[in-house]
């Protein structure tokens, strides 16, 4: 008899990025209308309400893309430490960058935090390349996010620096 269901553990594995996103969006909710809306943002800072369908697809895909790796290497195994590891890593900062930024106030701390999510993904991104494309392909989108993210963070820091 079967205890997990096959399916189990990609919806698992897709599924899990957003854990993190849930937690992180209390913070950005409560914090939106009064402080994030006060800083002097660039012209071309998307919309606020376009963050959680991109964070949604970007966090599904590449959930996803950690489940084909997992699969591809037999599961939690020496084989998988690595490319695995990296994923685990860059996900925590990702989740990590929410309460610096948006919890703590921190712009310059967050710009650090996401540059160094951008490279521990660019990492995950690489390992998977030789493992599964389709999975490697899967961070592409996410790896353009970051880059434009970590601009615009540059940005409402830079621009924002002596506000108290």
């Amino acid at each position: 008899m079967e205890v997990v269901p096959a399916w189990a553990p990609a919806v698992g594995f897709t599924l899990l990025p957003h854990a993190g996103g849930l937690l992180g969006s209390k913070i950005t909710k409560k914090e939106i209308p009064v402080w994030y809306q006060s800083l002097q943002k660039p012209s071309w800072c998307p919309p606020n309400w376009v963050f959680a369908p991109v964070w949604g697809t970007l966090y599904t895909s590449m959930g996803y893309g950690s489940y084909l790796v997992w699969k591809e290497l037999g599961g939690f195994n020496e084989k998988s430490l690595v490319p695995l590891g990296l994923y685990a890593g860059q996900l925590a900062l990702n989740w990590a960058w929410t309460p610096v930024f948006f919890g703590a106030h921190k712009m310059g701390w967050g710009l650090v935090t996401l540059l160094i999510t951008t490279g521990t993904a660019t990492a995950t991104t690489a390992s998977w390349y030789n493992i599964k494309k389709t999975a490697a392909y899967l961070m592409v989108p996410y790896l353009a996010w970051l880059t434009m993210a970590s601009a615009l963070n540059y940005r409402i820091w830079n621009d924002n620096r002596n506000k108290k």
